[in-house]
This record gives C-alpha cells, sequence and structure tokens, in this order.
C-alpha cells in the first residue's frame, strides 16, 4: 500500500508541460554570437560566458525567431557582472550597424537588485525597473546560486518572475518577434577579465500557451504614450498625451477639429473620407512651434493610404482648400497608392520621402499594412534625416544650393522661401485615408 501511495504522489510531480529544449547540453548549435567577443563555450551541461576586455556587448542568440512564448532558465553570476537575457530582439544591418536591439530581463547582482525587470536593449533604456515597494522580487536573487527565471511574452504583454516571485508586469508593443539571446556585458578597465555568467535548462513553449500562462499579481505598467525614464532624461518630451486634445489644434481653426479625428484606446486616427485632402477634419497641428528638433512617432496604414508628417509648417501659409504648407515625411502604401509614381523628382512621393523632393532608399525597411511602423526625423543645424524603423532612408541640408534647386522643380516653386523657416509646427495630414498614429514624441536640440 505504502508503494503504491509512494509511486502516485511521484506522478503527481511530474511535469508534462511540453517543453523543447533550446540547449543540447553538449554544443553550441542552434546558436550564433552577435556584438562583441566575449567567450561562450559548453561546460558540464551549461553554456558559459566570459568577460573580455575591450570588446562591447556580447549576445549568444538562437538562430530561431519567436513571437509569443513563455521561456524558463537556470543562471548563475559573477557578483560583479551585469547582464541579462534578450527575447524579441534582432540585429539588422540598417540598425546602427547591426547592433543587438530588443527587450532585455536583467540580471543585476548589484545592491540595486533590479534583477528581471525589463530593459530595452539598443533602444529605449529602463521600461519596467523593479519597483521599490516589490521587497519580495528584490530579495529573491540568490547570491553566487543557481537563480532561475520564467518570462511569458504573449501579444503585447511581458511578465517576468525570479525564483517563483513576480517581478515585472509590462504592456508595450515595440517589436512583436525577434531571437532570444545571452548576453555577456562588455567590461570596464577596472573591471577583471575572465569573469563567468553560466546559463542551463534553457527551454521555451510556443503552442497552446493560454493554457501555461500564470496570472501575475502585480499592477500592469503600459508604456504606451509614455517616456521612458531614459528619454525623459534625455530631453524627450510626449508630444500627444495619449488622452486628449491637449498641445494641438486644426492647421485652419484654433480648436481642434470636432470630427475626422477620433482619439481611441491610446490610438490617434484620422478617418477616412473618400481620399480627399484635408476635406472633412483637416490637418491637425501642434500649438507650439519648433527649430532644431528630433521627432519619433509609430503610424499604421490601411490599404491604399496616403498622409504625411510635416515640419517648420507655417499654418498662415495657404489659407484656402488644401494642406497646410511645409516639409512633409510622406506617409503611402507604395503598392497601392497612384501617388507612388508621380512627381517631379522620381520616387520622391514614396513613404519616407521628403515628398515630391527626395526619394527615400528603396530597400527601406517596412512592416505590412496593417502593422505599425516608426517614422523618425532629426533636424539640426539644417541637416535633416528621415529614419523608417531605425533604417537612415535620406538625408539633406535645408538651404542650400542643391535643396533649393530642388524645390524649384517641384510643386513648391510657387512658395517663396520653401521649407526654410528657423522654427515650425509639426502638423499631421488628413488626406482622406484611414491613418493612425501613437507614441508621439520629440525632444528640442539646443546648442548648449
Amino acid at each position: 500500500m505504502l508503494s503504491i501511495v509512494f509511486f502516485s504522489c511521484e506522478e503527481e510531480k511530474r511535469d508534462n508541460t511540453p517543453w523543447i529544449s533550446l540547449f543540447d547540453n553538449e554544443t553550441l548549435n542552434g546558436w550564433t554570437q552577435k556584438g562583441g567577443e566575449a567567450t561562450y563555450t559548453v561546460r558540464e551541461g551549461a553554456i558559459v560566458g566570459t568577460t573580455v576586455s575591450n570588446t562591447p556587448n556580447s549576445f549568444l542568440t538562437s538562430d530561431k525567431m519567436y513571437g509569443d512564448f513563455i521561456l524558463e532558465l537556470d543562471y548563475k553570476v559573477d557578483p560583479s557582472m551585469n547582464s541579462g537575457i534578450q527575447i524579441r530582439s534582432n540585429s539588422y544591418p540598417y540598425y546602427r550597424d547591426g547592433q543587438v536591439h530588443g527587450y532585455q530581463i536583467e540580471i543585476d547582482p548589484s545592491d540595486r537588485a533590479w534583477s528581471a525587470g525589463i530593459y530595452d536593449e539598443g533602444r529605449r533604456g529602463w521600461l519596467h525597473p523593479i519597483a521599490d515597494e516589490n521587497t519580495a522580487a528584490k530579495k529573491a536573487f540568490k547570491q553566487n546560486e543557481w537563480n532561475h527565471y520564467r518570462i511569458e511574452a504573449i501579444g503585447d504583454t511581458l511578465k517576468t518572475w525570479i525564483n517563483g516571485i513576480p517581478a515585472s508586469h509590462l504592456m508595450d508593443d515595440q517589436t512583436a518577434k525577434g531571437f532570444i539571446g545571452l548576453q555577456v556585458h562588455s567590461i570596464g578597465k577596472d573591471q577583471k577579465p575572465g569573469t563567468e555568467i553560466i546559463w542551463k535548462n534553457i527551454r521555451i513553449l510556443t503552442d497552446s500557451l493560454e493554457n501555461y500562462s500564470q496570472k501575475s499579481p502585480l499592477p500592469l505598467v503600459n508604456k504606451t504614450n509614455q517616456l521612458t525614464k531614459n528619454e525623459a532624461d534625455q530631453g524627450w518630451k510626449m508630444l500627444w498625451d495619449g488622452k486628449t486634445t491637449n498641445g494641438w489644434r486644426g492647421a485652419k481653426s484654433d480648436s481642434f477639429p470636432d470630427k475626422g479625428w477620433v482619439i481611441k484606446d491610446g490610438v490617434l486616427t484620422v478617418l477616412s473620407s473618400g481620399g480627399e485632402e484635408s476635406a472633412e477634419g483637416g490637418d491637425i497641428v501642434t500649438i507650439e512651434k519648433y527649430a532644431d528638433f528630433e521627432l519619433m512617432l509609430d503610424f499604421k496604414l490601411t490599404d491604399g493610404a496616403n498622409s504625411g508628417i510635416k515640419y517648420y509648417v507655417d499654418t498662415e501659409l495657404n489659407k484656402g482648400p488644401g494642406s497646410s504648407i511645409g516639409l512633409e515625411y510622406q506617409l503611402l502604401d507604395d503598392a497601392k497608392h497612384p501617388d507612388a509614381k508621380l512627381g517631379n523628382h522620381e520616387g520622391s512621393r514614396t513613404l519616407a520621402s521628403l515628398y515630391d523632393l527626395i526619394q527615400a532608399d528603396v530597400d527601406k525597411p517596412v512592416n505590412p499594412i496593417g502593422e505599425w511602423n516608426r517614422a523618425h526625423i532629426v533636424s539640426k543645424d539644417n541637416q535633416v534625416t528621415h529614419y523608417l524603423n531605425g533604417a537612415k532612408v535620406l538625408e539633406y541640408e535645408r538651404k542650400s544650393d542643391s535643396y533649393r534647386k530642388l524645390v524649384a522643380n517641384s510643386k513648391y516653386v510657387t512658395w517663396p522661401n520653401f521649407g526654410e523657416l528657423d522654427s515650425g509646427q509639426i502638423l499631421l495630414q488628413d488626406h482622406g485615408d484611414h491613418v493612425s498614429f501613437k507614441n508621439i514624441k520629440i525632444k528640442p536640440i539646443t546648442n548648449k
């Protein structure tokens, strides 16, 4: 009778979860190193990462890409090291010469105790440090011992646990898919090379996640339309608060349009009115003017849509029909909108181009229609650069002879000194098509 009871208890403890191992305990097959030159070896069924002097952050990355998943692993880290687990991360030649970027689940043996917090490597910095009031998570890390992480990435929600203690609960949709990575952080001149971090029992779930996902008791931190601490420290500010029309007005009105634009669930949308320019709600502009600046926002197009982001706008120009006048970062469904093949300068009306003046790179990285893309404009000392999803797609110099020649052979020739204002408003265009915006932020640039 006793033997039967013992057998039944063992059966209850058996884990029948269909985990998939990411490490064969013998080789680094299925993994590729990116970034720096730290060493990765296999020892006693574990992956060992060892620091090397004079090299940037190193990452051992999975060859497979993962979107939604549940990941578990164990690690042991030298007390002097900082490290992390990359998830939904990527490395593209066009993004900072291949720099690894994406979500990182922090490994922090320091007194700060932010292990299992969420950092945005190579992009926005800290998204979800461990809250001071979460004392259980801050105390959960075991110095000089094995620690266990559980990481859930399902949809736009990320959850982490350290040694069974809930640590982070984040909503953020910056990246939907990427590799898993094991980081060996770069070391300073005063740090000793040859220190180690060790990982083992690396396993993942990718199917039927709803059956295995665990609830987190922690409050959900939503980073949509919010600055990270790093961004705030760098001088960024939200240009739209995600909820109200504060800071914006109609381009041809003292108030925000009462039709044609909708705010819902943290998204600002201009509605379709049949493709006619500024005929319904009309363009909207910032109340404040900007000189040198860095602007970033996410946009989502619908099939065949046309819109634009204008800068150095003067709403006193063109009081008649149509859009207000300013330099334009074109937003367009290149495949379906006829404007992609029009203009005096070939290709200058395609996505991310300087509208009607300079074509964006043909090989630009574009997410499909219906998905979010990121526009980024930097203007300093008349040097202007357009980025799309992290890739530089064009650059030019305002007020230069070459710029003025382009204007002279464009639709803007009728506007004196077009695009040469020292400061102006930022504009989101109503071109009669359904287009959405979020995470609109700006960093004024000073000469200090």
